[in-house]
């Protein structure tokens, strides 16, 4: 039985905050779930995914974050509480269901998460979430500790249901990330089947139905508003005219820096976790009491702006700070000294520095730069696209996903990345704006989620590009995560469909398409060099399974490889390909056996033919 399926009220847990997450899920009766999986939303999608194979739960990963949206929707006014999960990014493709479905509604609860992504520890951006409550007039929960976080999913569903709407609850990879001691609550049973009842003057957008949904919607906002007054989640603590109002994980910092600097009777903090509508009645009445304010928020000053404009609705002209050059940066996340030094600096306390451990005794911890896995096959398909066009000006647009890496020397191939899907579009973008050649990449994950209109668009305007589709029969980079073209029954799951890329890149009207296997180097680079040397579109798509998820599946099959005495040391398996694998000792290159997985293709780049299979035992 799946650890969060345990039926044990009050029990204490130790959980991830992913874990806790759809626990509170569960708690809930969640019925309906739907993801594309991001980090660090992914391990709440990979819970409710195994636990969907013990119980009536229906969970898939979608297509993308709007799809998953749509199918959660789609249940939600069908009866069936839902949920959707995503990362901070996957708001924006879901934003176009989401900004309509605001004026639609529910009928049963619907939770959309979104996992922010502070540091952008593995992100293209650090964007703050919290405007997509004011951009859509959706209520937002943010909790502050894993056992929160828990406790807050089932309080969002009844919020869900109460206001009719969806509700959003922002995570932060602190929160999602870290470990805690949970206290179990009672399961409850989903409703599992509903039923759409149909009524087109409130589900058809057109403008004439759209127009009274809208006044629908601000009114949900002022409910909401006077709901946030209330709420459980927005508290005061400890006494003091100076005050202190904070979000999230913050709040934790907040709470231990009032602890170490001992000032509890002079700070009173004010903790905002239903953060829109905020409750203006209740941050005034709170300003009332204070003589200077300070604002403790990560990412943008959306507190803070909304604070000082409910001062100057109070008349009041108390000092209110959060963000500035002295104070807290608008950049990445925070940290308890951080947090401690910055409230001691505005509100004058002494704060003496924190004792510095003597490391000197403690060896330095090797850097270790991102880069692709040992024996990975986008390795192999970056050198061989690079011997295919040695010599030619070429622009390599690449796109999100393990891949990404390849822009690292010594493979050097990513030139520009800004979302997911956007290798295809903006390939033909530079193929029409110069004359230099254009090698774009996508992952078979991305070009499902969004890279198949850009390819459209490509066969449509007759774009001079190759793009090459690295198909590794996974998601890979956020935990092997099934997609569209992945052969399910090898994970021993029935009922799924499968897509195949050839055909559906030939459907498109693709006129040059070819399949290779990337270890094969020799027929890669005479393929790549074919399709590249096409006047027009032409795609490669270079088809090997992640060595990683080949390993989990018990597929790999090769040796590991040793360098022989024949070795030269000229090295050009290391400045060429770069494989960790690799490694120098006394001056010379060695292999490390117990990471090679003998994919050969260092074998084929040697020029003596130094490197060899290890011989078995």
């Amino acid at each position: 039985m799946h650890k969060l399926l345990t039926n044990q009220p009050g029990q204490k847990v130790l959980l991830l905050g992913n874990e806790a997450i759809a626990r509170g899920a569960l708690e809930a009766g969640v019925a309906f779930a739907a993801t594309y999986p991001g980090t660090p939303s992914s391990e709440i999608s990979l819970n409710l995914f195994q636990v969907a194979q013990e119980t009536d739960l229906y969970f898939e990963y979608s297509t993308n974050e709007k799809v998953a949206l749509e199918v959660a929707a789609a249940a939600a006014n069908s009866g069936l509480r839902s949920m959707c999960m995503m990362k901070h990014v996957g708001v924006n493709v879901a934003a176009d269901a989401l900004m309509t479905l605001a004026y639609v509604g529910t009928r049963a609860g619907l939770v959309v998460i979104s996992a922010d992504d502070p540091y952008m520890f593995s992100s293209q951006n650090e964007q703050d979430n919290r405007y997509y409550g004011k951009l859509s007039g959706l209520s937002i929960l943010e909790p502050s500790s894993v056992e929160e976080a828990k406790a807050m999913v089932p309080y969002a569903f009844d919020l869900s249901e109460t206001l009719g709407e969806p509700v959003i609850l922002r995570t932060t990879t602190r929160i999602n990330h870290s470990n805690a001691v949970v206290t179990l609550g009672a399961l409850r049973a989903p409703q599992t089947k509903g039923r759409f009842e149909k009524d087109p003057f409130h589900y058809v957008t057109v403008p004439a139905v759209s127009r009274q949904l809208h006044a629908r919607l601000l009114e949900n906002m002022a409910r909401a508003q006077a709901l946030a007054e209330e709420s459980p989640y927005n508290f005061e603590e400890g006494n003091g005219t100076w005050g202190v109002i904070c979000n999230g994980v913050s709040y934790t910092y907040v709470a231990d820096a009032i602890q170490d600097l001992k000032v509890e009777d002079q700070v009173r903090v004010l903790r905002i976790g239903f953060s829109h509508p905020l409750p203006a009645e209740r941050i005034g009445t709170f300003l009332s009491g204070c003589e200077k304010v300070l604002v403790v928020e990560e990412g943008e000053p959306y507190m803070e702006e909304a604070v000082k404009a409910f001062a100057q609705e109070r008349g009041l002209s108390l000092p209110i700070n959060g963000k500035g050059p002295t104070l807290f940066s608008r950049l990445y996340e925070f940290d308890p000294a951080m947090v401690r030094q910055k409230l001691a600096d505005y509100f004058g306390i002494a704060c003496p520095p924190s004792a510095v451990p003597d490391l000197s005794d403690v060896p330095e911890i090797p850097q270790r730069p991102p880069t692709l896995c040992a024996g990975c096959s986008h390795r192999a398909t970056f050198y061989a696209v690079k011997k295919a066009t040695e010599g030619m000006d070429v622009i390599h647009p690449s796109d999100i996903g393990c891949y990404t890496l390849g822009f690292l020397p010594p493979l050097s191939m990513g030139d520009f990345v800004i979302c997911m899907g956007a290798s295809t579009g903006s390939a033909g973008g530079f193929a029409q704006a110069t004359s230099q050649k254009v090698v774009s990449f996508i992952g078979d994950s991305t070009f499902f989620h969004s890279g198949i209109p850009g390819l459209i668009n490509a066969v449509f305007n007759n774009h001079d590009m190759t793009l090459v589709i690295l198909d590794n029969r996974t998601t890979a980079m956020t935990g092997h995560q099934p997609n569209p073209g992945v052969d399910m029954q090898e994970l021993k799951l029935e009922g799924y469909g499968q897509v195949a890329l050839e055909p559906l890149v030939k459907a498109i009207g693709v006129p040059h398409v070819v399949t290779i296997r990337p270890y094969q180097l020799k027929k890669s680079i005479a393929a790549i060099r074919e399709a590249v040397a096409f006047e027009g579109v032409s795609v490669v798509i270079a088809k090997e399974k992640c060595a990683l998820y080949a390993k989990a599946l018990r597929q790999l099959r090769g040796k590991p490889f040793r360098v022989s005495e024949r070795c030269q040391n000229h090295r050009d398996c290391i400045s060429d390909l770069g494989c960790p694998a690799f490694y120098l000792e006394d001056d010379r290159v060695h292999i490390d056996a117990d990471i090679c997985i003998g994919c050969a293709l260092c074998a084929q780049v040697c020029p003596e033919n130094a490197i060899v299979p290890v011989k078995s035992t």
